[in-house]
């Protein structure tokens, strides 16, 4: 089971209306707050790449990564 926390200000139920802005935010949710046991899918990360709100060394970290 993935190890989740649980933010009072965002309804998921309502934001999975949307799946591009749930696919977000659940990006920044990962690498903001970390992973538990799943993982980023490299995939998702470069779709949303110019759309996710991450700090600079955090992005530059990632980008070594997906090279």
């Amino acid at each position: 089971m993935e190890n989740r926390r649980n933010h009072w200000s965002v309804d998921e139920t309502e934001l999975k209306k949307d799946p591009e802005q749930y696919a977000i935010w659940r990006l920044e949710q990962r690498i903001n707050w970390g992973l538990g046991n799943a993982k980023i899918n490299k995939k998702e990360l470069r779709a949303y790449w110019e759309k996710i709100d991450i700090d600079p060394l955090t992005r530059k970290a990632l980008a070594l990564a997906l090279q």
